[in-house]
């Protein structure tokens, strides 16, 4: 069993590709063929990945079910290791990212048009975001990382809406500048500590930040760090090309990108900016605040004056990750915690609402709220999941979202309770822009065209339902995610210093 164990990280990373190897055989015209090789081959890893979270120790620290072998030698002694793990930060992530491919390619019935290459290339992407999470070396993080880059730009730029090659060359470029930042800092990082694994690195810069004259050279392969994850989060002003992907690109594709794609930013920050520097984390701690503070509010009042649908949740996206960065930004464990359950909590709503928004798309051929209006008559099931959606997004009591923002928020009133306040007007703000989409678009006067409109069906139904039960249980029973982040939180708490 444990021999076993240890190779469910690379199990699950690497079983979505036999899915690819599979479609390579089918042709090109058995579209219903392609759709299930799709959905069938997102099960396997998300079996094992529940399988990993049955066999995780929670009373054990570092990175668990390791597997490690060299791979490639430099020189000397250097040499990159292939190597596979997990820890109380990753584990969540990878279920989340499990969960939610499954049902994104549960979602992509729309997609009717080259679906071959269309599930072979989100495979690609899943194992990419699969192998961020559970590779415990700079150099594998940084392969896999570019891999969902590639196949995020292909299913943008093929698949997408009306401006799709845009938003895909924009996702592009901004990424591809943030990749730049992330090989200076990792080949800086290589040369200062002379190994590529996380603990190595990790135990090798506490003692160079532990002496009197630290190197610039540190400071530089920092600040690289936390440009490349500010960008992938992203933090004002790094903005602009994520709004741009969340209304051109397809359904399945902005949930799997608004679900977990920009939490890579998110864990990038934790695993490299408070795991590695977290004294450094500490200086910056003032600039944390304000930017986060800028992405809460600023998104908030965007979202609150936007006239379409999609760009509400792209701007809502904005500034919920701003909580991620307060939460990043208290540097205590249950501020980490916040952060952290906010990266999940928002995994999940965001899905389901660009899943329920995709699904209006298809019926009403808009998403315009002035086009909008009158829906719950014709459509009461999908508005009512709308509404729920829309719930957890606020924040309500007894839903992940009010268990995130509350952790993290907390965890910055114990630090700076001024700062902690002012964010608060952002969660005033996202009932305002939460509630006015959902009413313009359920309520009022309806359109003559949308009289023939027809309610989901059992197969749309389906994901929907999953991510509300699990946005439910997570909401009434967080202890399902605490327990298996809660020593990991505190190992990383005790070498800030907290």
């Amino acid at each position: 069993m444990t021999a076993l164990n240890q190779w469910l990280p690379t199990l699950i990373t690497f079983s979505p590709l036999l899915g690819i190897i599979i479609l390579l055989f089918i042709p090109r015209e058995k579209e219903r063929v392609h759709r299930s090789i799709g959905i069938l081959a997102t099960l396997p890893p998300l079996v094992l990945s529940v399988w990993m979270y049955n066999s995780f120790n929670q009373k054990l620290v570092g990175f668990q079910m390791k597997q490690s072998f060299d791979w490639i030698r430099l020189f000397d002694d250097a040499k990159i290791s292939y190597s596979m793990g997990v820890d109380g930060i990753s584990m969540p992530l990878t279920l989340l990212t499990c969960v939610i491919s499954t049902l994104a390619v549960i979602a992509s019935l729309y997609i009717r048009r080259r679906t071959k290459q269309y599930y072979m290339l989100f495979l690609l992407l899943q194992t990419g975001m699969l192998g961020v999470f559970l590779s415990s070396t700079f150099f594998l993080f940084f392969i896999f990382f570019e891999i969902t880059l590639v196949a995020a730009f292909f299913l943008i730029g093929i698949w997408g809406y009306l401006e799709k090659e845009r938003a895909a060359n924009l996702f592009l470029i901004y990424n591809g500048i943030g990749s730049a930042f992330m090989l200076i800092a990792m080949i800086g990082l290589f040369l200062s500590t002379k190994t590529w694994e996380y603990h190595d690195m990790q135990e090798r810069l506490v003692m160079w930040l532990n002496l009197a004259e630290q190197p610039v050279l540190l400071w530089v392969i920092f600040i690289c760090l936390f440009i490349a994850f500010a960008i992938k989060l992203p933090i004002f002003p790094f903005h602009s090309w994520m709004l741009r992907t969340h209304v051109e690109a397809p359904t399945p594709v902005v949930m799997v990108h608004s679900g977990i794609l920009l939490k890579m930013g998110a864990y990038g920050l934790m695993r490299f900016g408070v795991g590695m520097f977290p004294d450094y984390m500490k200086e910056m701690t003032w600039i944390l605040i304000a930017l986060g503070l800028i992405n809460i509010i600023y998104g908030a009042i965007l979202a609150f004056v936007q006239k379409e649908l999609k760009r509400v949740l792209a701007y809502s996206s904005v500034s919920h990750m701003g909580i991620i960065l307060l939460g990043i930004a208290s540097l205590n464990q249950i501020g980490l915690k916040g952060a952290l359950f906010q990266a999940i909590s928002h995994g999940l709503i965001s899905a389901l609402l660009f899943y329920i928004v995709g699904s209006l798309y298809e019926r009403t051929k808009t998403t315009e709220l002035a086009m909008l209006g009158g829906l719950a008559r014709r459509m009461p099931i999908l508005s009512g999941l709308l509404l729920v959606a829309g719930l957890a997004l606020l924040g309500l009591p007894g839903l992940s979202g009010f268990i995130s923002e509350f952790l993290a928020f907390l965890g910055l009133f114990q630090v700076q309770p001024i700062f902690a306040a002012v964010g608060t007007i952002g969660l005033i703000l996202a009932a305002a822009y939460t509630l006015r989409a959902v009413l313009k678009t359920t309520f009022g006067p309806m359109r003559e065209s949308f009289q023939g409109l027809r309610d989901i069906r059992l197969n749309e139904s389906i994901p929907m339902l999953i991510l509300v039960g699990l946005i439910t249980l997570i909401g009434v029973y967080p202890k399902i995610v605490d327990d298996s982040i809660q020593l990991t939180l505190y190992q990383m708490v005790l070498r800030i210093g907290g």
